[in-house]
Order: structure tokens, then sequence, then C-alpha cells
């Protein structure tokens, strides 16, 4: 599915707005409306990692049961889920890595990411404008795009490569402090 990443956290302290949402997870029959079969097994991973995670309290660079941190759930939703070995990474290398994509094309699997105050926050898309990830108020959640403060914060979405042994690509600043291309 996803491949090769990168080291740890640039995630959110801050609260969130209290956020109505829908801790139930999509029908199967959303599953199956979905015009794009593929993405069955990335929802069903997506929707596996959740049903372990869910609850587990917030804890800035965190990567374990015990506490974790928006950028630690995604890179072990990866690394669990969809079986890519890489060193840990944080919220801005995530940004850099994959393609852009416009909300409205939005997949599971996607990163969808967020500026808050000036952090970013991330965490995975799932289906029907909701997406999960590690809040810092309520530890790890589903919550929906939809949700005012949610929009009013959003910054980008990304698409990582699905192909098997696909490189992500990713800029970087290199050691004078230009932007370099890998």
């Amino acid at each position: 599915m996803f491949l090769s990443f990168l080291t740890l956290a640039g995630c959110t302290s801050h609260k969130p707005v209290s956020d109505q949402q829908t801790l139930n997870h999509p029908s199967a029959d959303t599953l199956y409306r979905s015009k794009n079969t593929d993405l069955i097994p990335v929802i069903a991973a997506l929707h596996d990692q959740m049903h372990s995670w869910q609850g587990t309290p917030y804890h800035w660079g965190g990567t374990e049961l015990t506490g974790v941190d928006c950028s630690g759930f995604v890179w072990r939703t990866l690394k669990d889920r969809f079986n890519l070995p890489m060193d840990r990474v944080t919220t801005s290398q995530l940004i850099l890595m994959g393609t852009k994509i416009e909300p409205a094309h939005l997949q599971p699997g996607d990163l969808v990411f967020f500026r808050i105050h000036r952090q970013m926050h991330v965490g995975f898309y799932d289906t029907d404008k909701h997406f999960l990830h590690a809040s810092a108020s309520k530890g790890v959640m589903r919550s929906s795009l939809n949700n005012p403060y949610w929009k009013s914060v959003f910054l980008e979405a990304r698409r990582l490569p699905k192909e098997k042994g696909a490189q992500i690509t990713f800029n970087y600043t290199d050691d004078e402090g230009q932007l370099a291309k890998n």
C-alpha cells in the first residue's frame, strides 16, 4: 500500500472545540456503495486500527496504547496495518510526502492535515467525511470534517502511493536550509 517514512512529532496540544464525532463506524452499506472496491481493505485496516486504539489518551511524542500523539497514531497505523517498515515520522515530515489532493477527492487512507495555531495536526480520512486521529483533548477518536472547528483549521490533504514497492518522494530542507527534493 503505502511506503517508506522518517522521525518524531509536531502535533498540537490545544483542545479542539467539542466535536460531535460519530464513534460508530460506517455501515457495511457505506463500504459497498464505494465505486472503488480496492479501498475496502484500506477501510477495513483503518477500522481495525481504530477499534484497537479508540480512547487511547493523547501523549505528545507517544506511540503506544498507553499514550499516542497524532503523528504517532499515523505512523503506528502505517506500520501495524499496512506493514510499512519505517522510522518514526513527524507531522512536518508527513505533510511533505505523497501528492496533495483536493478535499473533494478524498479517499479512505488519505492523510488530512490541520493548522491549529502554529502547529500541525494529522489524521487519516475514513469515510463519510470523517477522519481518525489522536485528539489532544479526547485521545484516539473519529471526528467529522464537517464540524465547524475542523473546517476552520483544515490545511490540506495528501495521498500516499498505493502501489507495492512505490517510493514516496517528499521535499525536505538540506543543511543550508534550502528546499531540496528527495
